[in-house]
């Protein structure tokens, strides 16, 4: 399980491999659980994160439409970046103090539970699917018997959109929380990720998208999403042992 990962620090590279308008600031390197970072959604999806929950269902149908209805001359973007904090806050959460403790432990959904556990089913089945921007993510080698922290990152040095879900929380006082998680996969018989994580406990790795099913995974109806949820090709992967001490822990005060 990730929680850790490296964001995109050129803003071109949002443009050429996410079709989306960069943000102002590209922020933090590093992103941590309940850390500000990004997410990408349908243009018809992101004005239902404005408005509040009641238009999201609608929001989700109306993307699957236009997408439908798209042609290659469309001039206009489809996606657009959203920041958001890592760590998902479901919208039944009481209180703001309740979504600071529970974000953390919201980071990682795995599939093939997501439409049934608590935290992410009104998410997944109401379509509120994302995608992550990533260089790289983190997992553990324990092989040894001491955590060695690995980056994984894909051969050609590409970003990689990994399936997520987002959430909308409002507090009594109108505060509001957006926010999103990973979408994980099982890789206990993945010939790279299968060598990571706690011995004995079951591996997972982020749902890495292909480039070519970013607009499908977006606009797709809750029945067909999980077919989405594959693992990424160990041969397009490459990991290596953290060096700078830097990349290996959180910054003091992280979950302040």
């Amino acid at each position: 399980m990730s929680t850790h990962y490296e964001t995109l620090q050129h803003a071109d590279t949002y443009r050429e491999a996410f079709a989306v308008e960069p943000p102002a600031a590209l922020g933090e390197r590093h992103l941590w659980p309940r850390k500000p970072g990004f997410f990408i959604v349908h243009t018809a999806t992101a004005a239902a994160l404005a408005q509040g929950p009641a238009s999201t269902a609608g929001a989700v149908e109306e993307a699957a439409l236009t997408a439908a209805s798209d042609t290659p001359s469309d001039a206009a973007p489809t996606r657009v970046l959203v920041p958001a904090q890592w760590g998902l806050v479901p919208h039944w959460v009481k209180s703001a103090s309740d979504a600071k403790l529970r974000a953390p432990k919201l980071v990682n959904a795995k599939s093939d539970l997501a439409s049934t556990g608590t935290a992410f089913r009104d998410a997944w089945l109401n379509g509120q699917r994302c995608i992550v921007p990533m260089v790289a993510f983190f997992e553990d080698d324990l092989r040894n018997g001491k955590a060695v922290p690995t980056r994984v990152a894909r051969v050609d040095g590409k970003p990689m959109g990994v399936a997520g879900l987002w959430a909308r929380w409002q507090g009594a006082e109108g505060e509001v929380i957006i926010s999103y998680c990973l979408l994980t996969v099982n890789a206990n018989n993945h010939a790279l990720l299968h060598r990571y994580g706690q011995p004995g406990s079951e591996k997972s790795m982020p749902a890495i998208l292909n480039e070519g099913a970013y607009d499908a995974w977006l606009t797709a109806r809750p029945d067909k999403a999980k077919e989405f949820m594959r693992q990424y090709a160990a041969q397009s992967l490459l990991a290596n042992p953290v060096e700078k001490k830097a990349d290996k822990v959180p910054p003091k005060g992280w979950l302040d």
